[in-house]
């Protein structure tokens, strides 16, 4: 009897969780449209309490827009312009001491809701109050839109990006996708 044993090394290709979705489409993007960041560096931030007000600036001055609010000591870190060795790394040498630094860039994927219609899209599902004054350009928060979990923030007056964890993506598009189609929401992937 012959047996094999099997390598120890394995070759994995990455593979976007919506790389197969049926919606997605080449073409121009609608006046509304849902852009899919392929790569997105990510990483969730957890600091001590002592260090809460400390970190905070750190953290809005070395990240600006990127920052997202998640709960208290806890944020989100997003980069689109980073890789995500260099996020971490840039975020757990300023931070040291303060708070620990997880990558989330393979556990999330970002998405990007722009165009006229986006708050009349996002208030038919997302729990949270849309106006302006209450959800203005630099607010974040965690929200259930549909039936996902997601951090949404408002990156624009007409623009907005939404964090969600890898297994939901395909249903959070699913359902941005109904929400959005009387206004003709497109769907595609960006650089």
């Amino acid at each position: 009897m012959t047996t094999t044993t099997p390598s120890s090394s394995a070759t994995f290709r990455k593979v976007h969780p919506l790389d197969a979705h049926s919606a997605i489409r080449l073409g121009l993007p609608a006046p509304d449209h849902l852009a899919v960041i392929r790569s997105a560096a990510m990483a969730s931030v957890l600091v001590a309490p002592a260090f809460e007000a400390e970190a905070k600036a750190v953290l809005l001055s070395a990240l600006g827009a990127g920052l997202r609010y998640v709960s208290p000591g806890e944020w989100l870190a997003v980069s689109r312009d980073e890789v995500p060795e260099g996020l971490l790394g840039r975020l757990s040498m300023t931070l040291a001491g303060m708070a620990d630094v997880i990558d989330q860039s393979d556990a999330r994927v970002l998405l990007d809701l722009s165009g006229p219609a986006v708050r009349a899209i996002l208030a038919k599902g997302a729990g949270v109050d849309l106006r302006p004054d209450a959800f203005p350009v630099g607010r974040s928060a965690n929200v259930v839109i549909g039936h996902v979990a997601a951090n949404l923030a408002a990156v624009a007056p007409d623009r907005f990006e939404i964090a969600v964890t890898r297994s939901y993506a395909v249903a959070l598009t699913d359902d941005l996708l109904l929400m959005g189609r009387e206004f003709g929401l497109s769907v595609g992937f960006s650089d």
